[in-house]
């Protein structure tokens, strides 16, 4: 794996990298593989003349175009890193253009909805098509929180198709894994299964909890007087909103299994404490516990593998 932390010097593997959207994943992904060295030009795409400007003056890109035809002329590998909901239009533009060879790929975190996107504007078969999520973010945004080094020891998932070239598909992989990812594969149904369940729900939760709470009168009060536990429970309610709503929207049949099975569990706890059944919440509160623990053990042995 190319070590971007040190800059060491390597032959670059491929020739043009086109990045569409230079948000705080899109601008990243630019900066860290321009960086890394791995390309010999990185080209930006966005509408925002000012973010096409600073992503030039920042290092994040070496050119940056407006025009999306332009910009993927002779391209080599393209990633999209467009909200969810504005990938269809993006992919539909994509197909009427002369791409070549040129491997497509993106970072949106539900999968099944830009696959069924991609076959109506491309066809039934995708073989130069590699989806992809990489589980990272902060609360920062714009090209301007661009950093190389934000997928440092965070995995990525990549959900290749049934046709996917292995070509195309270790391409991508050796860009991610040039970037300091720790990278996997998954089947594109399991990844928004499992995403609904440990990244949808919880913001959800947290987004609906909050707005709970401040619409009640006294939420003064409740605000005021919350401690560190709530502030760190409900912090990825400061998330951007209109991603997050693309997001649900985008992967809506998986959230609301993971919503469904989740009130389940809900309405048993609700039913223990009116029937005062202490019994069934120590049990509840003991494995949940456990799990916790397991789980932090699991983080740590990664950590300690990666450093």
């Amino acid at each position: 794996m190319v070590d971007v932390i040190t800059r060491q010097p390597v032959t670059p593997i491929i020739g043009r990298l086109v990045v569409v959207g230079l948000g705080l994943i899109g601008g990243s992904f630019a900066k860290g593989a321009r960086e890394s060295g791995l390309c010999r030009e990185v080209v930006g795409v966005d509408q925002h003349a000012p973010s096409r400007a600073r992503a030039v003056e920042l290092g994040v890109v070496d050119r940056c175009e407006a025009d999306l035809a332009r910009a993927c002329e002779g391209a080599d590998v393209i990633q999209l890193a467009v909200p969810i909901l504005a990938m269809e239009k993006l992919l539909a533009m994509l197909a009427k253009l002369d791409l070549g060879n040129a491997v497509l790929t993106d970072v949106g975190s539900a999968k099944g909805n830009i696959v069924r996107a991609a076959r109506e504007a491309f066809g039934t078969s995708l073989p130069r098509f590699v989806p992809g999520h990489p589980i990272a973010g902060s609360e920062q945004s714009g090209v301007e929180a661009s950093n190389g080094r934000l997928f440092r020891r965070h995995k990525v998932i990549l959900t290749p198709l049934p046709e996917t070239d292995a070509a195309a598909l270790d391409v991508v992989d050796t860009l991610w894994r040039a970037l300091g990812a720790d990278v996997e594969h998954m089947q594109v149904e399991r990844h928004d299964e499992v995403l609904a369940a440990t990244s949808h729900l919880p913001h959800l939760l947290a987004f609906g909890l909050v707005d709970s709470l401040a619409k009640r009168s006294e939420n003064l009060d409740i605000f005021r007087y919350a401690a560190g536990g709530f502030r760190d429970f409900t912090r990825i309610a400061g998330s951007d909103p209109v991603m997050w709503r693309d997001i649900f929207l985008g992967n809506r049949e998986a959230v609301l299994h993971a919503l469904d099975t989740f009130r389940t569990d809900l309405d048993d706890l609700r039913e223990a404490v009116d029937a005062g059944d202490g019994e069934q919440l120590l049990d509840v509160f003991t494995r949940a516990r456990s799990a916790r623990e397991h789980f932090g053990k699991l983080l740590n042995q990664a950590k300690e593998g990666k450093s």
